[in-house]
């Protein structure tokens, strides 16, 4: 069976969502009884996201079999309900390492190593690979960056070779560009789209779809005016306007005829529309269009000035809301900013502290654990919110007065955080933390187990430092339950205090595997609290 490819391209500038039109494209194909996965190139030289800023880059997405991605990935898990693998995104740097690891191995028998077609062969086998041992009917290609940046110069060609290989009716190109309005003027502005695609076919690409963003429906002029300057014919430029959530771009693309177009150019026959899928995503999406109320929640973290550095919570609290029927609004809150003024807290209806690293911050994370705790407002801590919680019960019930985490204080007296044995004798960051999926073991008859409803839990870690278990006895003599454990009971995962509404911690990150109509349970539980 020939797989078909979709290579996704981006014009203008970065951040116009040609993930989200990845993510949808192969949602319809799916709706469409195909069987789909999507892959993420990132142009950059870091070997994997793991060690970037996430205020410059986003959030850090983690598999199941440990790979710290794009948060692109997040997007195709979200939408596909998939679990992807680590392989399915794919830097310059595992390229360019595999073909010099090749090289010392002497494989390339003497040739002079170069881009092409060394490089590129590199690029086409990882994509190929994917798509053969998945045994996929369309593989959608995400190549991040701006056409014109020189770090996707490699990746550009080694599609294009792709599509010279495998023929036209297999490889479909879809550039995602921007029409813009200008408020004095009105008009939709298609120079940008121009120039962009002029740049694309000057490497040898001419794209077969473009999919232009704009912030009200593309009018028809436009359309026709971006087909006479790019060679796209009209009914092939698509509009990607603004809407209320991303969730929502399939079914304007649908609307827009997109699968039927993408079904003839690859001269294949598809199901439109007749999935019994179909009507269960509508229903998820109306639920989102359907929440009533107002839940207010505080996301106290430590990179809240970007709100993609938390786009996989932000995203589990809505389906958390959309799936018992309420409307979720956060306010992101800086916690180096909270500087003793908790009280601007108590106007919440819940307070959730999601992961972070490192001192900055850290102390404004303690005291809005405490704060949550002693004015019994609902509290969910994910990873370090996790780890600062018991340091705030530590430092204010169990008075360990220095209480703290090595990570902050490495002299602390009372290391009630502390770093990973296996951790103390490795210097590398990058992929270095305790990463992916874990078997997690809950204890009967507590708020663990009545918000996961089982015995045992597989979710996803991204961590360097954990509770010490040397504090577990006068934590539990003072009212903290540790709830579940992994690793033969050497590692605390949750942790609860039962006289309190619902205060929970979860060493791991649920976020990472909610997903629309299927809320991570803990996000599930503690919007239900948060709302009564």
């Amino acid at each position: 069976m020939q797989t078909k490819f979709i290579f996704v391209t981006g014009g203008v500038m970065s951040g116009l969502g040609k993930g989200v039109v990845t993510s949808s494209i192969a949602k319809l194909l799916q709706l469409s009884n195909q069987k789909v996965s999507c892959v993420k190139i990132d142009p950059y030289l870091n070997y994997d996201a793991g060690t970037m800023n996430p205020i410059a880059h986003g959030e850090v997405f983690v598999t199941n079999d440990g790979g710290e991605c794009d948060m692109d990935i997040g997007n195709y898990e979200r939408f596909l309900n998939q679990n992807l693998t680590k392989n399915h995104n794919i830097t310059t740097a595992q390229i360019y390492s595999t073909v010099i690891e090749a090289e010392r191995r002497g494989e390339y028998l003497g040739a002079c190593v170069q881009i092409i077609p060394h490089v590129t062969d590199e690029i086409k086998r990882r994509i190929r690979k994917i798509a053969e041992d998945e045994k996929l009917d369309v593989l959608v290609v995400e190549c991040g960056g701006t056409v014109g940046d020189i770090e996707s110069l490699p990746f550009l060609e080694a599609l294009r070779q792709m599509r010279l290989e495998d023929g036209q009716h297999n490889v479909l190109f879809v550039h995602v560009t921007l029409a813009p309005s200008l408020d004095v003027v009105g008009e939709q502005k298609t120079k940008p789209t121009q120039h962009s695609v002029q740049e694309l076919r000057r490497i040898g690409i001419q794209p077969d779809l473009i999919a232009v963003r704009c912030s009200t429906p593309l009018l028809e002029s436009t359309k026709k005016k971006i087909s006479m300057f790019t060679n796209v014919t009209t009914k092939d430029v698509f509009s990607c306007h603004d809407v209320k959530s991303i969730f929502m771009v399939p079914q304007i693309l649908y609307d827009q005829g997109i699968v039927e177009t993408i079904f003839t150019k690859f001269g294949k026959i598809g199901l439109v529309n007749t999935s019994t899928n179909w009507d269960m995503w509508n229903s998820i999406i109306k639920s989102f269009e359907n929440a009533k109320g107002d839940v207010k929640i505080a996301m106290v973290g430590k990179y809240v000035t970007l709100a993609d550095s938390y786009v996989s919570v932000n995203h589990a609290l809505k389906h958390a809301g959309a799936k018992i029927g309420k409307a979720v609004s956060i306010d992101w809150i800086d916690s180096e900013n909270i500087n003793g003024n908790t009280e601007q807290l108590a106007k919440f209806d819940g307070i959730l502290v999601p992961g972070g690293f490192g001192n900055r911050g850290a102390e404004g994370i303690v005291a809005t654990a405490n704060f949550a705790r002693e004015k019994n407002i609902p509290y969910l801590g994910i990873c370090f919110g996790f780890q600062l919680a018991a340091v705030a019960f530590g430092r204010y019930v169990c008075d360990l007065k220095d209480a703290n985490s090595t990570e902050l204080d490495a002299n602390t007296a009372n290391p009630v955080v502390d770093l990973l044995p296996e951790q103390k004798t490795i210097s590398n960051m990058g992929g270095s933390l305790r990463l992916g999926a874990h078997e997690i073991i809950i204890k009967s008859n507590t708020l663990a187990h009545r918000t996961y409803n089982s015995d045992k839990v597989m979710r996803r870690h991204r961590h360097r430092y954990e509770i010490n278990t040397k504090y577990l006895d006068v934590f539990e003599k003072n009212g903290m339950v540790f709830s579940a454990e992994s690793d033969n009971s050497k590692r605390m995962e949750m942790l609860e205090i039962p006289s309190h509404r619902f205060y929970f911690g979860v060493q791991f990150h649920p976020e990472f595997n909610s997903r629309p109509g299927f809320p991570e349970e803990s996000f599930e539980a503690f919007i239900k609290a948060a709302s009564a």
